[in-house]
């Protein structure tokens, strides 16, 4: 990805802006962290499934041309929408709100089956961004349900994937939140429950609930492969990792990514001071006054152009160099749907974002 630093795209209309964080140009000395070193986690940043997502509205606007309709934001990130925004894509909760005919994208968070059968309803163009490793919790879901099991799902309620997980089936699934939710909920059998995830939770968080779940609910059935995606735990080690080595933690993410805010969160359990900014602009001076070991990781719907343009910040701050952990490298690519395919020229055009 290229190291230059556009400005940021504007945001959508009725997206609030960003607050901006005083400019560390004129920092008092106090305020500043020289000589300190930047510890970048690995890995960090954009997974296989935000990849994918991303791909698809840009080619559906490559393909189509604008405008193109996205359901909910794409994927939680505010650089991101703001960039497909200004390219064409229009981001919208309901459905009335796209014209007949129009091209429609579901977001990577997946939708309640209400609203793919409005979709077809409506004659739309659609095309599912819908992260694989969610639709493989949606498939499930389905299959277990016909066998006539009854599902716990951990989650936030109010998320988006939560929303489309649940919206799987028309009842029938109680969703927890906590470890004491657990006692509050009442199936109305459990000889056949399963319990589901939410991909983005913090992995021990979950495995406390599941386990609060499994001494409830003694023969419930878990998943034969943890809901919670590869890409969220790699990146919660990588943190585990960093906030071992540092004296604070940043993390690049916007306020509405669930697995930025649980990186934030892994780190501050550890002990370490752990921060969230949405870019650059954020990051306050005081947060890394005299610290010598500055830790710098990505929520998986962040780009690695907010990361770069974080370094900069912190080292117009005083920080003097950047050192990258040994972490696992990711190989996953995810296939499209079918029906984007471009010529060369527009293949050519891809891959701002990523």
């Amino acid at each position: 990805m290229s190291l230059d630093h556009p400005q940021a795209p504007p945001s959508p209309p009725g997206r609030p802006k960003a607050k901006t964080a005083p400019s560390g140009g004129s920092a008092d000395a106090s305020a500043r962290s020289v000589g300190a070193s930047i510890f970048l986690a690995e890995p960090r940043g954009f997974c296989a499934g935000v990849d994918r997502a991303i791909e698809i509205v840009e080619r559906a606007l490559a393909k189509f041309g604008a405008p193109i309709y996205v359901r909910h934001e794409i994927v939680h990130n505010t650089y991101v929408v703001g960039d497909l925004h200004a390219k064409g894509a229009i981001f919208i909760e309901d459905l009335a709100e796209v014209p007949p005919g129009a091209t429609l994208v579901f977001s990577a968070h997946g939708v309640p089956k209400s609203v793919e059968r409005e979709a077809e309803a409506r004659g739309f163009r659609v095309f599912d961004a819908t992260c694989p490793l969610v639709s493989k919790v949606h498939v499930e879901v389905a299959k277990l349900h016909r066998e006539g099991y009854e599902f716990i799902m951990i989650g936030h309620k109010g998320h988006p994937e939560v929303e489309g997980t649940m919206g799987q089936l028309d009842g029938g699934i109680h969703l927890v939140e906590e470890v004491a939710d657990v006692a509050r909920i009442h199936p109305a059998q459990t000889d056949k429950l399963a319990v589901v995830t939410q991909t983005t939770l913090s992995v021990d968080d979950a495995a406390e609930i599941t386990a609060a779940v499994k001494a409830r609910f003694p023969r419930v059935r878990e998943p034969k492969q943890q809901d919670i995606c590869y890409a969220t735990q790699n990146r919660q080690d990588a943190v585990k990792l960093l906030s071992r080595e540092v004296d604070v933690v940043i993390v690049v993410g916007s306020p509405t990514s669930s697995n930025s805010n649980r990186l934030r969160e892994v780190a501050h359990k550890l002990g370490t001071e752990a921060y969230m900014v949405d870019s650059a602009d954020e990051l306050q001076p005081g947060w890394i006054a005299g610290r010598a070991r500055i830790g710098l990781t990505a929520g998986a719907s962040a780009p690695e152009i907010l990361v770069r343009q974080v370094i900069d910040r912190l080292r117009a701050l005083g920080a003097v160099s950047v050192r990258t952990l040994d972490g696992i490298e990711e190989t996953i690519k995810f296939p499209l749907p079918k029906g984007l395919k471009l010529d060369q020229a527009a293949e050519r055009g891809l891959g701002h974002l990523r």
